[in-house]
């Protein structure tokens, strides 16, 4: 993401826990980008330019329906498109496409990115999406006392307070033992207006941009903030098919220009 703004008065006078609960919600939602994309990195995770441009708009056009078919203020799906839901779930096992890999379609000013996880996959994938959140809020919270510790003030000790109080259980924040008990299929989106694509591919993924955005979206040998600058979605779909859980990722990246 590009760097926040410096605060302006105004928003240093925010009550002390909210202040504390916006800072862990960057930190969640951070997580769950690092999670979703740090395969290449850590799992051996294959980048895969070859995924049929008909197969990724199918997939496309099934999550937008479900987006389309949650139950009221919360992510789950209704149970008459529950059956959907899992066939998107089940396309590796019908179609013989891998999961763990990143299958992408590379179009000018456009990416569709599919990942599937299955299985172990899948408890490996929460098992680091709360260390990123663990370590993050942890490096934060030492990093505030040490900066502002020593102020000693009524407001300060709050937000360092409320801090140390927060804990944050991405399984329980995923729904997942709600997935398990009651085989219920979750979709949830994550949305960004401007995702700098240097973080997405050098920090997170580690790996060339080149390989990600193809010849069709090469950047220039500078790249500007706008140049690095993608609308971003992510939608998680999650869900138990064939008694096996199951992990969908989408993502739609736009170049912010063409938006």
């Amino acid at each position: 993401m590009f760097d926040e703004p410096e605060e302006t008065p105004a928003e240093r006078a925010v009550d002390p826990a909210a202040r504390a609960r916006e800072r862990a919600d960057e930190f969640r939602i951070h997580a769950e980008l690092c999670a979703v994309f740090e395969g290449a990195a850590k799992f051996d995770a294959k980048i895969d330019p070859r995924f049929d441009l008909n197969l990724a708009r199918e997939v496309q056009k099934s999550i937008a329906k479900l987006e389309k078919a949650r139950a009221p203020e919360t992510p789950m799906i209704v149970e008459a498109s529950t059956a959907d839901a899992a066939a998107v779930l089940n396309i590796p096992v019908e179609r013989g496409i891998s999961t763990n890999d990143y299958h992408a379609v590379r179009r000018p000013g456009e990416l569709l990115i599919v990942r599937w996880l299955a299985g172990e996959e899948v408890e490996t994938y929460y098992g680091r999406l709360q260390a990123h959140v663990d370590a993050a809020l942890t490096f934060y919270r030492e990093d505030e006392r040490s900066s502002h510790g020593w102020k000693n003030d009524a407001e300060t000790t709050a937000y360092l307070d409320a801090l140390d109080a927060i804990k944050i259980d991405m399984q329980q924040r995923y729904l997942r033992p709600q997935i398990m008990e009651h085989k219920i299929f979750i979709l949830s989106t994550q949305t960004a207006d401007e995702l700098d694509i240097l973080h997405l591919s050098d920090t997170i993924m580690r790996i060339d941009p080149a390989d990600i955005l193809g010849p069709a979206n090469e950047l220039p040998d500078e790249p500007t903030e706008r140049d690095r600058a993608w609308f971003f979605k992510l939608f998680a779909l999650r869900g138990i098919v064939d008694e096996i859980e199951r992990m969908c990722f989408f993502a739609f990246l736009q170049k912010s220009d063409d938006f």
